[in-house]
Protein backbone atom coordinates (compact mmCIF):
# COMPACT_ATOMS: atom_id res chain seq x y z
CA UNK A 1 0.00 0.00 0.00
CA UNK A 2 1.78 3.10 -0.84
CA UNK A 3 2.01 6.17 1.81
CA UNK A 4 -0.94 8.20 0.07
CA UNK A 5 -3.39 5.64 0.34
CA UNK A 6 -2.46 4.76 4.07
CA UNK A 7 -2.68 8.51 4.59
CA UNK A 8 -6.34 8.35 2.95
CA UNK A 9 -6.97 5.20 4.90
CA UNK A 10 -5.77 6.55 8.61
CA UNK A 11 -7.51 9.92 7.61
CA UNK A 12 -10.99 8.16 6.94
CA UNK A 13 -10.51 5.86 10.64
CA UNK A 14 -9.33 9.39 12.35
CA UNK A 15 -12.54 10.60 10.87
CA UNK A 16 -15.15 8.16 12.19
CA UNK A 17 -13.35 8.11 15.65
CA UNK A 18 -13.93 12.12 15.70
CA UNK A 19 -17.52 11.40 15.56
CA UNK A 20 -17.84 10.31 19.14
CA UNK A 21 -14.98 13.26 20.11
CA UNK A 22 -17.42 15.75 22.01
CA UNK A 23 -15.71 16.51 25.03
CA UNK A 24 -12.21 18.21 25.42
CA UNK A 25 -11.00 14.84 27.27
CA UNK A 26 -12.35 12.81 23.61
CA UNK A 27 -10.54 15.79 21.78
CA UNK A 28 -7.52 15.16 24.03
CA UNK A 29 -7.53 11.69 23.45
CA UNK A 30 -8.05 11.81 20.07
CA UNK A 31 -4.75 14.52 19.78
CA UNK A 32 -2.65 11.54 21.08
CA UNK A 33 -3.83 8.90 18.98
CA UNK A 34 -2.78 11.03 15.79
CA UNK A 35 0.65 11.20 17.65
CA UNK A 36 0.92 8.30 18.29
CA UNK A 37 0.29 7.28 14.66
CA UNK A 38 2.84 9.65 13.76
CA UNK A 39 1.02 12.40 12.69
CA UNK A 40 3.10 15.45 14.44
CA UNK A 41 2.68 17.83 12.61
CA UNK A 42 4.24 21.39 14.09
CA UNK A 43 4.50 20.10 17.07
CA UNK A 44 8.06 19.09 17.14
CA UNK A 45 8.86 22.80 15.88
CA UNK A 46 7.04 24.57 18.17
CA UNK A 47 8.64 22.77 20.79
CA UNK A 48 11.99 23.08 20.22
CA UNK A 49 11.52 26.83 19.37
CA UNK A 50 9.99 27.27 22.85
CA UNK A 51 13.25 25.23 24.30
CA UNK A 52 15.19 27.87 22.18
CA UNK A 53 13.52 30.73 23.59
CA UNK A 54 13.87 29.51 27.34
CA UNK A 55 17.25 28.81 26.77
CA UNK A 56 18.75 32.34 25.46
CA UNK A 57 16.38 33.87 27.75
CA UNK A 58 18.29 32.95 30.72
CA UNK A 59 21.51 33.15 29.63
CA UNK A 60 20.70 36.76 28.06
CA UNK A 61 16.95 38.32 29.17
CA UNK A 62 17.34 41.19 25.96
CA UNK A 63 16.27 37.69 23.81
CA UNK A 64 12.96 37.75 24.10
CA UNK A 65 12.70 41.82 24.40
CA UNK A 66 10.63 43.48 21.72
CA UNK A 67 13.00 45.09 19.88
CA UNK A 68 14.41 41.69 19.65
CA UNK A 69 11.63 40.03 18.58
CA UNK A 70 10.87 42.80 16.27
CA UNK A 71 14.17 42.19 14.03
CA UNK A 72 13.78 38.42 13.89
CA UNK A 73 11.03 38.90 12.62
CA UNK A 74 12.09 41.62 10.38
CA UNK A 75 15.34 40.37 9.00
CA UNK A 76 13.85 37.15 8.94
CA UNK A 77 11.35 37.84 6.05
CA UNK A 78 13.46 37.59 3.09
CA UNK A 79 15.28 34.37 3.18
CA UNK A 80 11.55 33.12 4.78
CA UNK A 81 10.28 34.16 1.04
CA UNK A 82 12.49 31.81 -0.89
CA UNK A 83 11.92 28.93 2.17
CA UNK A 84 8.38 29.26 0.68
CA UNK A 85 9.52 28.17 -2.47
CA UNK A 86 11.58 25.48 -1.08
CA UNK A 87 8.85 23.81 0.42
CA UNK A 88 6.68 23.66 -3.44
CA UNK A 89 9.55 21.96 -4.49
CA UNK A 90 9.78 19.71 -1.63
CA UNK A 91 6.35 18.61 -1.56
CA UNK A 92 6.93 17.47 -4.83
CA UNK A 93 9.66 15.35 -3.94
CA UNK A 94 12.43 17.72 -5.11
CA UNK A 95 14.92 20.23 -4.08
CA UNK A 96 16.17 23.93 -5.30
CA UNK A 97 20.35 24.23 -4.72
CA UNK A 98 20.11 27.56 -6.46
CA UNK A 99 17.51 29.63 -4.55
CA UNK A 100 20.08 31.49 -3.11
CA UNK A 101 22.26 32.44 -6.24
CA UNK A 102 19.34 33.16 -7.90
CA UNK A 103 18.08 35.73 -5.30
CA UNK A 104 21.81 37.37 -5.78
CA UNK A 105 21.40 37.35 -9.58
CA UNK A 106 18.24 39.08 -9.88
CA UNK A 107 18.95 41.64 -6.92
CA UNK A 108 22.20 42.49 -8.90
CA UNK A 109 20.12 42.39 -12.41
CA UNK A 110 17.05 45.14 -10.11
CA UNK A 111 20.30 47.36 -8.83
CA UNK A 112 21.89 47.46 -12.65
CA UNK A 113 19.13 48.78 -13.87
CA UNK A 114 18.01 51.29 -11.08
CA UNK A 115 21.09 52.88 -10.46
CA UNK A 116 23.18 52.80 -13.43
CA UNK A 117 20.42 52.87 -16.06
CA UNK A 118 18.26 54.82 -14.50
CA UNK A 119 14.80 52.97 -14.81
CA UNK A 120 12.23 53.23 -11.83
CA UNK A 121 12.59 50.93 -8.86
CA UNK A 122 9.04 49.48 -10.05
CA UNK A 123 10.35 48.65 -13.26
CA UNK A 124 13.53 47.43 -12.70
CA UNK A 125 11.61 44.80 -9.66
CA UNK A 126 9.23 43.84 -12.08
CA UNK A 127 11.79 42.94 -14.79
CA UNK A 128 13.98 41.01 -12.05
CA UNK A 129 11.01 39.05 -10.79
CA UNK A 130 10.24 38.00 -14.75
CA UNK A 131 14.30 36.67 -14.42
CA UNK A 132 13.06 34.59 -11.90
CA UNK A 133 10.29 33.42 -13.14
CA UNK A 134 12.56 32.18 -16.75
CA UNK A 135 14.79 30.69 -14.78
CA UNK A 136 11.98 28.11 -13.16
CA UNK A 137 10.38 27.49 -16.27
CA UNK A 138 13.67 26.71 -17.81
CA UNK A 139 14.13 24.64 -14.96
CA UNK A 140 11.03 22.67 -15.53
CA UNK A 141 11.44 22.17 -19.05
CA UNK A 142 14.75 20.52 -18.02
CA UNK A 143 13.20 18.25 -15.58
CA UNK A 144 9.78 17.48 -17.81
CA UNK A 145 11.13 17.37 -21.09
CA UNK A 146 14.73 16.40 -20.87
CA UNK A 147 14.50 14.18 -18.05
CA UNK A 148 17.44 16.49 -16.07
CA UNK A 149 17.16 15.61 -12.27
CA UNK A 150 16.42 18.44 -10.35
CA UNK A 151 19.58 18.17 -7.92
CA UNK A 152 21.56 18.08 -11.13
CA UNK A 153 20.33 21.47 -12.94
CA UNK A 154 19.79 23.46 -9.83
CA UNK A 155 23.15 22.35 -8.68
CA UNK A 156 24.36 23.85 -12.08
CA UNK A 157 22.27 26.82 -11.79
CA UNK A 158 24.43 27.70 -8.22
CA UNK A 159 27.36 28.23 -10.04
CA UNK A 160 26.11 29.59 -12.81
CA UNK A 161 24.02 32.13 -11.47
CA UNK A 162 26.26 32.76 -8.87
CA UNK A 163 28.80 33.96 -12.02
CA UNK A 164 25.36 35.61 -13.55
CA UNK A 165 25.74 37.75 -10.43
CA UNK A 166 29.82 39.11 -10.53
CA UNK A 167 29.18 39.03 -14.31
CA UNK A 168 26.38 41.66 -14.02
CA UNK A 169 27.78 43.60 -11.05
CA UNK A 170 31.14 43.72 -12.79
CA UNK A 171 34.48 45.75 -11.66
CA UNK A 172 31.75 47.94 -9.10
CA UNK A 173 31.55 44.88 -7.14
CA UNK A 174 29.24 46.72 -4.87
CA UNK A 175 26.21 48.63 -6.03
CA UNK A 176 24.42 50.89 -3.20
CA UNK A 177 20.64 51.21 -3.82
CA UNK A 178 19.06 54.56 -3.30
CA UNK A 179 18.47 55.06 0.52
CA UNK A 180 15.12 57.10 -0.74
CA UNK A 181 13.71 54.00 -2.96
CA UNK A 182 10.24 52.72 -2.22
CA UNK A 183 12.15 49.42 -1.54
CA UNK A 184 14.79 50.37 1.35
CA UNK A 185 12.04 52.24 2.93
CA UNK A 186 9.66 49.63 2.49
CA UNK A 187 12.11 46.80 3.86
CA UNK A 188 14.19 48.78 6.73
CA UNK A 189 12.03 51.36 7.92
CA UNK A 190 8.07 50.98 7.51
CA UNK A 191 6.01 49.51 10.04
CA UNK A 192 2.54 48.85 10.91
CA UNK A 193 1.08 51.63 13.50
CA UNK A 194 -0.56 49.86 16.66
CA UNK A 195 -4.31 50.77 15.65
CA UNK A 196 -3.73 49.17 11.97
CA UNK A 197 -1.74 45.95 13.82
CA UNK A 198 -4.69 45.21 16.41
CA UNK A 199 -7.65 45.70 13.29
CA UNK A 200 -5.42 43.35 11.07
CA UNK A 201 -5.36 40.67 13.99
CA UNK A 202 -9.12 40.92 14.06
CA UNK A 203 -9.55 40.44 10.60
CA UNK A 204 -7.07 37.67 10.57
CA UNK A 205 -8.96 35.41 13.47
CA UNK A 206 -12.53 36.96 11.69
CA UNK A 207 -11.38 35.36 8.51
CA UNK A 208 -9.63 32.23 9.86
CA UNK A 209 -13.05 31.51 11.97
CA UNK A 210 -15.29 31.76 8.92
CA UNK A 211 -13.07 29.61 6.73
CA UNK A 212 -13.21 26.90 9.76
CA UNK A 213 -16.95 27.29 10.23
CA UNK A 214 -17.00 26.99 6.20
CA UNK A 215 -15.40 23.84 6.16
CA UNK A 216 -17.46 22.47 9.13
CA UNK A 217 -20.68 23.05 6.77
CA UNK A 218 -19.33 21.72 3.81
CA UNK A 219 -17.92 18.66 5.36
CA UNK A 220 -21.45 18.31 7.32
CA UNK A 221 -23.04 18.73 3.92
CA UNK A 222 -21.26 16.03 2.29
CA UNK A 223 -22.11 13.78 5.20
CA UNK A 224 -18.29 13.97 6.21
CA UNK A 225 -17.65 13.83 10.02
CA UNK A 226 -16.59 17.45 11.58
CA UNK A 227 -14.81 18.57 14.41
CA UNK A 228 -17.11 20.30 17.20
CA UNK A 229 -17.85 23.42 17.27
CA UNK A 230 -16.14 24.23 20.54
CA UNK A 231 -12.89 23.09 18.87
CA UNK A 232 -13.03 26.38 16.35
CA UNK A 233 -13.98 28.38 18.63
CA UNK A 234 -11.53 27.28 21.56
CA UNK A 235 -9.02 27.61 18.39
CA UNK A 236 -10.33 31.15 17.36
CA UNK A 237 -10.10 32.40 20.85
CA UNK A 238 -6.47 31.37 21.52
CA UNK A 239 -5.44 32.78 17.97
CA UNK A 240 -6.82 36.16 18.97
CA UNK A 241 -5.08 36.38 22.79
CA UNK A 242 -1.82 35.30 21.29
CA UNK A 243 -1.91 37.69 18.43
CA UNK A 244 -3.06 40.64 20.54
CA UNK A 245 -0.64 39.85 23.25
CA UNK A 246 2.12 39.45 20.24
CA UNK A 247 0.91 43.11 18.42
CA UNK A 248 1.13 44.56 22.04
CA UNK A 249 4.46 43.57 22.91
CA UNK A 250 6.43 44.35 19.36
CA UNK A 251 4.25 47.90 19.14
CA UNK A 252 7.00 48.75 22.15
CA UNK A 253 9.28 48.94 19.98
CA UNK A 254 8.61 49.60 16.32
CA UNK A 255 5.76 47.38 15.93
CA UNK A 256 5.69 44.96 12.91
CA UNK A 257 7.44 45.41 9.76
CA UNK A 258 5.81 45.66 6.69
CA UNK A 259 8.44 43.29 5.43
CA UNK A 260 6.91 40.84 8.04
CA UNK A 261 3.23 41.37 7.24
CA UNK A 262 4.22 40.79 3.35
CA UNK A 263 6.13 37.59 4.43
CA UNK A 264 3.26 36.02 6.73
CA UNK A 265 0.50 37.62 3.76
CA UNK A 266 2.29 35.13 1.32
CA UNK A 267 2.30 32.32 3.93
CA UNK A 268 -1.28 32.45 4.75
CA UNK A 269 -2.16 32.83 0.58
CA UNK A 270 -0.10 29.86 -0.06
CA UNK A 271 -1.52 27.93 2.61
CA UNK A 272 -4.67 28.79 1.41
CA UNK A 273 -3.73 27.78 -2.58
CA UNK A 274 -2.19 24.05 -1.19
CA UNK A 275 -5.07 23.05 0.83
CA UNK A 276 -8.07 24.94 -0.82
CA UNK A 277 -8.19 24.63 -4.96
CA UNK A 278 -7.41 21.84 -7.34
CA UNK A 279 -4.01 22.93 -7.88
CA UNK A 280 -3.01 22.37 -4.84
CA UNK A 281 -4.38 19.33 -4.49
CA UNK A 282 -2.55 17.93 -7.34
CA UNK A 283 0.77 19.56 -5.70
CA UNK A 284 0.15 16.78 -2.71
CA UNK A 285 -0.80 13.98 -4.94
CA UNK A 286 2.08 14.10 -7.14
CA UNK A 287 4.23 14.59 -4.31
CA UNK A 288 2.65 11.39 -2.94
CA UNK A 289 2.92 9.36 -5.54
CA UNK A 290 3.55 10.47 -9.23
CA UNK A 291 2.44 7.17 -10.85
CA UNK A 292 -0.81 7.46 -9.28
CA UNK A 293 -1.89 11.16 -9.69
CA UNK A 294 -0.90 10.90 -13.63
CA UNK A 295 -3.33 7.77 -13.88
CA UNK A 296 -5.80 9.80 -11.88
CA UNK A 297 -5.76 12.49 -14.62
CA UNK A 298 -3.23 14.90 -13.52
CA UNK A 299 -1.29 17.15 -15.75
CA UNK A 300 2.25 15.95 -14.04
CA UNK A 301 4.23 17.92 -16.16
CA UNK A 302 2.14 21.27 -15.75
CA UNK A 303 2.17 20.93 -11.59
CA UNK A 304 6.13 20.44 -11.90
CA UNK A 305 6.35 23.19 -14.42
CA UNK A 306 4.20 25.72 -11.86
CA UNK A 307 6.42 24.85 -8.92
CA UNK A 308 9.55 25.50 -10.29
CA UNK A 309 8.37 28.50 -11.88
CA UNK A 310 6.95 30.00 -7.98
CA UNK A 311 10.20 28.38 -6.33
CA UNK A 312 12.58 30.90 -8.54
CA UNK A 313 10.19 33.86 -8.19
CA UNK A 314 9.92 33.92 -4.87
CA UNK A 315 13.68 33.43 -4.79
CA UNK A 316 14.09 36.47 -7.36
CA UNK A 317 11.41 38.58 -4.36
CA UNK A 318 13.29 37.23 -1.36
CA UNK A 319 16.42 38.69 -3.11
CA UNK A 320 14.96 41.86 -3.99
CA UNK A 321 13.41 42.44 0.03
CA UNK A 322 17.30 41.15 1.00
CA UNK A 323 18.72 44.04 -0.77
CA UNK A 324 16.29 46.37 0.18
CA UNK A 325 16.72 45.63 3.87
CA UNK A 326 20.87 45.94 3.35
CA UNK A 327 20.62 49.03 1.57
CA UNK A 328 22.89 47.04 -1.56
CA UNK A 329 23.84 44.13 -3.64
CA UNK A 330 27.20 43.12 -3.71
CA UNK A 331 29.31 39.60 -4.63
CA UNK A 332 28.34 38.09 -1.41
CA UNK A 333 24.71 38.57 -2.21
CA UNK A 334 23.22 35.29 -1.80
CA UNK A 335 26.05 33.21 -1.91
CA UNK A 336 26.75 33.19 1.60
CA UNK A 337 24.44 30.39 3.75
CA UNK A 338 21.39 31.37 1.93
CA UNK A 339 20.78 28.67 0.16
CA UNK A 340 21.20 26.08 3.43
CA UNK A 341 18.89 28.51 5.38
CA UNK A 342 16.17 28.48 2.99
CA UNK A 343 16.28 24.96 2.53
CA UNK A 344 17.06 24.03 6.20
CA UNK A 345 14.21 26.47 7.14
CA UNK A 346 12.00 24.46 5.02
CA UNK A 347 12.66 21.29 6.77
CA UNK A 348 13.02 22.22 10.20
CA UNK A 349 9.34 23.77 10.05
CA UNK A 350 7.81 20.34 8.97
CA UNK A 351 8.05 19.65 5.43
CA UNK A 352 9.00 16.03 4.70
CA UNK A 353 12.16 15.84 2.43
CA UNK A 354 10.80 12.46 0.82
CA UNK A 355 7.36 14.62 -0.55
CA UNK A 356 3.81 14.39 -0.41
CA UNK A 357 4.15 16.07 3.67
CA UNK A 358 4.16 19.55 4.82
CA UNK A 359 2.46 22.73 4.39
CA UNK A 360 3.15 26.85 3.90
CA UNK A 361 3.89 27.88 7.46
CA UNK A 362 6.52 25.27 7.14
CA UNK A 363 8.99 28.18 5.99
CA UNK A 364 7.72 30.70 9.06
CA UNK A 365 8.37 28.63 11.33
CA UNK A 366 11.56 27.35 9.95
CA UNK A 367 12.91 30.75 9.80
CA UNK A 368 11.69 32.09 12.99
CA UNK A 369 13.68 28.85 14.56
CA UNK A 370 17.02 29.52 12.74
CA UNK A 371 16.44 33.46 13.39
CA UNK A 372 16.14 33.19 16.98
CA UNK A 373 19.46 31.11 16.62
CA UNK A 374 21.38 33.10 14.91
CA UNK A 375 20.01 36.41 16.93
CA UNK A 376 20.42 34.35 20.33
CA UNK A 377 24.08 33.46 19.89
CA UNK A 378 25.07 36.75 18.46
CA UNK A 379 23.85 37.92 21.89
CA UNK A 380 25.34 35.47 24.19
CA UNK A 381 28.27 36.32 22.00
CA UNK A 382 29.02 33.14 20.48
CA UNK A 383 31.50 32.89 17.38
CA UNK A 384 29.43 32.02 13.99
CA UNK A 385 31.19 29.07 13.79
CA UNK A 386 28.81 27.41 16.57
CA UNK A 387 25.70 28.49 14.64
CA UNK A 388 26.33 26.68 11.69
CA UNK A 389 27.01 23.46 14.05
CA UNK A 390 23.80 24.44 15.76
CA UNK A 391 22.04 24.70 12.67
CA UNK A 392 23.08 21.59 10.92
CA UNK A 393 22.15 19.53 14.22
CA UNK A 394 18.54 20.93 14.52
CA UNK A 395 18.48 19.87 10.70
CA UNK A 396 19.36 16.84 11.39
CA UNK A 397 16.98 16.24 14.31
CA UNK A 398 14.33 17.68 12.12
CA UNK A 399 15.11 15.04 9.17
CA UNK A 400 15.33 12.31 12.01
CA UNK A 401 11.80 12.81 13.31
CA UNK A 402 10.23 13.40 9.60
CA UNK A 403 11.95 9.88 9.31
CA UNK A 404 10.48 8.45 12.73
CA UNK A 405 7.39 9.79 12.11
CA UNK A 406 6.91 8.15 8.67
CA UNK A 407 7.97 4.75 9.65
CA UNK A 408 4.84 5.10 12.57
CA UNK A 409 2.61 6.31 10.06
CA UNK A 410 3.56 3.26 8.01
CA UNK A 411 3.28 0.92 10.66
CA UNK A 412 -0.25 2.65 11.56
CA UNK A 413 -1.78 2.32 8.03
CA UNK A 414 -0.54 -1.64 8.21
CA UNK A 415 -2.34 -1.82 11.33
Amino acid sequence: MSDTTERSVAADLADERLIKAQGPMDYLRQFGGRLRAGDLGSLPVVIGLLVICIGFYTQEPRFLSSRSIVAITQFAAPVGIIALGIVLVLLLGEIDLSVGSVSGFTAAIMAVLVVNQGYSMIVAMIAALLVGLLIGAFYAVLYTRVGVPSFVFSLAGLLAFQGGLLYVLGTQGTINLPSGSFLVQFTRFQFVSPLMSYVLVVLIVAAYAAAQLWSVRQRSAAGLSSPPLWITGAKALALLAGLLFLSYYVNIDRGWSYLWVLFAALVVVMDIVLRRTRWGRHVFAVGGNEEAARRAGIKVNRVYFSVFALCSTFAALGGLLAAGLQTSVSQASGTTDTNLTAIAAAVIGGTSLFGGRGSAYAAMLGIIVLQAIQSGLNLVGVDSSVRFMVTGGVLLLAVAIDSVSRRARSSSGRG
